[in-house]
């Protein structure tokens, strides 16, 4: 029996068409469908609107819209594929990733580097490499699929601007490569044996500080004070400059409840603060939370996750976030 898949239609490249200003979300969700008449052979597509935005204008507030129309019909589908720019494609991944949990059913994220409406583009492919694994019995949970590769959606990184091949999943395996509509799975389908959770509540009052050399202290006060979670995206496997250190100390004196998250710009292997006097002082005494392997739209969208509609204490966090969901983390930092 063929599996009925939904298809939900956000905009981006993939839906674009050319506009005054420049490429614009324009194609509507039905339209994109007819684009390829080749998946009414294998299943029963049926398509929505969500938006229709540059994946650039993506927010929180579209993740939840994502969640409500995907619970909403949960029990009418099998599977569903959004249809979504590439630019933000990760982050969306990663949120859905924590605000739909042990989903038995496939919630595939795709996009394209060309529109669909082009003689030569990569969405096609992407689309019907997406309804497919939708489609199969052992898909499950939430992924990306783009250029033949099925990423975990917590494991996903834009890492090229204009090639086919946009993606990569960051120190884990894919998931499956799709070829000709073959799935070649990698790891083995374990099925959930929970209900699905759905979490509607993200709180997106959380800043990036991004170190760079010669980094000024003006300005932390304001964050501390401003907002519930700070990221620090540093150097190598993380640490504080001299700089900045002292306000840290002070600062975490006056706020030692404040959330703060060491996360690394280097983009393979993650960090680990215990490795240098920079980091490792600094972890024990202002009680830093760390990335580790974790990608860091994973940190970023696990973070607007825990502390939504929550009232947690600074410990109950701590554990909440080194929770291991759809493959986020890998090492174990309780050993």
């Amino acid at each position: 029996m063929k599996k009925n898949i939904l298809l939900i239609a956000t905009g981006g490249t993939i839906a674009s068409q050319k506009s005054e200003h420049g490429l614009a979300p324009l194609i509507q969700a039905k339209e994109i469908l007819s684009y390829i008449p080749d998946v009414s052979g294998f299943c029963n597509p049926d398509a929505i609107q969500l938006c229709n935005i540059d994946s650039t204008n993506m927010e929180p507030c579209h993740w939840k819209n994502m969640v409500k129309a995907i619970r909403d019909n949960y029990d009418k589908y099998d599977g569903f594929v959004l249809a979504h720019g590439t630019d933000t494609m990760a982050y969306t991944a990663a949120a859905l990733s924590y605000m739909i949990q042990k989903s038995r059913k496939p919630i595939v994220i795709t996009g394209a580097q060309k529109s669909i409406d082009l003689e030569i583009t990569d969405a096609k492919t992407n689309l019907l490499d997406s309804f497919c694994y939708a489609a199969d019995e052992n898909s499950q949970g939430v992924q990306i699929v783009f250029g033949g590769k099925v990423i975990a959606g917590t494991r996903a990184k834009k890492i090229r601007s204009k090639s086919y091949n946009a993606f990569d999943s960051i120190d884990f395996p894919f998931l499956a490569m799709i070829q000709d509509g073959r799935i070649m799975r990698y790891i083995p389908t374990v099925p959930f044996e929970e209900e699905v959770t759905f979490y509607e509540e993200m709180n997106d009052n959380i800043f990036l500080l991004k170190l760079i050399p010669g980094i000024s202290p003006k300005g932390l006060r304001f964050l501390f004070e401003q907002y519930d979670a700070i990221i620090v995206e540093s150097f190598g496997v993380g640490g504080i400059p001299a700089s900045v250190a002292d306000i840290f100390y002070g600062l975490h004196e006056t706020y030692p409840d404040k959330i703060i998250i060491m996360a690394t710009q280097v983009a393979h292997e993650g960090s680990d603060m215990t490795v240098y006097e920079v980091g490792n002082k600094i972890k024990k005494e202002c009680k830093f939370l760390e990335s580790y392997d974790m990608t860091l739209e994973a940190v970023i969208a696990k973070t607007m996750w825990m502390l939504g509609g929550k009232m947690l204490k600074k410990w109950e966090l701590e554990q909440i976030f080194y929770k291991k969901i759809n493959y986020d983390l890998i090492f174990d930092p309780h050993v």
